[in-house]
């Protein structure tokens, strides 16, 4: 006798059995939750295209009123906030080198004595310009602050100023990246991106694919400790991470011209760490993952968060501090800053090592998780 073409009860017996699975599954069910959280949270509260408050030092050789005036209302826009106060020229460009400041205001010497005499003197705005998203808008504020920012000091005698040309001039140099082209910022972030991505993403199915194959019994059967394994299995693909950034920096080059300004055999070695400390991620979450497609979603539960936080899509800086809290945790965030200041501003050891040693501590942190997890029997 023919079955009917769809039988009710067969079908709500399916639709119960994958209930049932979906529930026992709870590392599925809790990325199907936990993902849609973790955007709505970053796109809704953390992520600004529009970064205000961004730190700025001033080196002043004047201190009269009117400079003091013109920092007020450049503080006014909300796209500065002036965090230190330089004597030299030498300081104030390591605080850009290192990435402490995102300007620097030089006040010239006898700043105000040249306004009163009708000289129009100039002010010089320097700009880490490596993310040219993270400093346009402050730029384009700055525009107008020469006609506005002294006209309560442009009284009385001094009101002719405020007719014609504006009273002083406004000098913007866009330092490490002139041109403001994406390229230079993009392609060496992209190295990050890439080998957070792949080194993750490959260790993750490591240990989860010797058991699924059943070939762990002949790994545990084996006279080796748990941090041999860990070494033997994060080795190769060290090389493959190696393979890969040398991909990268040949298209940087010759493809899109990235300059390289600084140390590629610094940069090789601070690539250890990073490669390494997303290797150990991924081994710890397959020891974790009871199967291949429980250590691809915890990678990609992993990646979804780095990608958003490190400032490689959107400006860290525009960021509320809990989420830069956040950001900091992450190894990308480190070596997003580590190689563009190596290729775009030439940074040496000393400017690198204080986001080398946050990549050092995460290592040692994740290798220790990672070994504490891992079990050398089956059960």
């Amino acid at each position: 006798m023919r079955r009917p073409s769809l039988s009710w009860s067969r079908l709500v017996a399916v639709l119960l059995k994958e209930f049932v699975q979906i529930r026992r599954d709870r590392l599925t069910f809790a990325m199907m939750v936990g993902i849609p959280i973790i955007q709505l949270t970053l796109f809704g509260f953390a992520i600004d295209a529009d970064p205000r408050h961004l730190p700025t030092a001033v080196r002043a050789a004047d201190h009269d009123p009117f400079s003091r005036a013109f920092i007020a209302a450049l503080e006014n826009t909300t796209y500065f906030r002036v965090v230190r106060t330089v004597d030299t020229e030498a300081e104030a460009h390591r605080l850009l080198e290192i990435g402490a400041v995102q300007f620097v205001v030089n006040v010239p010497v006898s700043f105000g004595r040249d306004l009163q005499r009708g000289e129009r003197p100039a002010l010089l705005i320097e700009a880490d310009a490596t993310d040219p998203a993270a400093t346009s808008n402050a730029l384009g504020a700055i525009a107008t602050l020469n006609r506005t920012a002294l006209w309560r000091e442009l009284t009385g005698p001094l009101a002719r100023l405020q007719s014609g040309d504006p009273a002083f001039e406004v000098r913007i140099h866009r330092r490490y990246n002139p041109e403001g082209i994406t390229q230079y910022n993009i392609v060496p972030g992209l190295m990050g991106v890439i080998l957070t991505m792949t080194m993750v993403m490959m260790t993750a199915l490591a240990v989860t694919r010797e058991r699924e194959r059943g070939t762990m019994e002949n790994l545990l059967a084996m006279p080796v400790r748990p941090a041999e394994v860990m070494v033997g299995k994060i080795v190769p693909y060290i090389l493959i991470g190696y393979v890969q950034v040398a991909i990268i920096l040949l298209a940087a080059r010759l493809v899109f011209n990235v300059p390289m300004l600084g140390s590629l055999v610094l940069l090789s070695l601070v690539l250890i760490l990073f490669i390494a400390a997303n290797l150990c991620v991924g081994f710890t979450f397959s020891t974790v993952a009871k199967n291949q497609m429980q250590a691809m979603q915890m990678s990609f539960f992993f990646f979804l968060p780095s990608l958003l936080l490190s400032g490689f899509m959107f400006p860290f800086r525009g960021m509320p501090d809990w989420a830069q809290a956040i950001g900091e945790i992450f190894p990308l965030t480190h070596f997003l800053r580590i190689v563009r200041g190596i290729l775009l501003k030439g940074n040496g050891f000393s400017e690198i090592w204080p986001n080398v040693w946050p990549l050092g501590l995460f290592l040692l942190v994740v290798v220790t998780i990672a070994l504490w997890r891992y079990r050398q029997t089956l059960d």
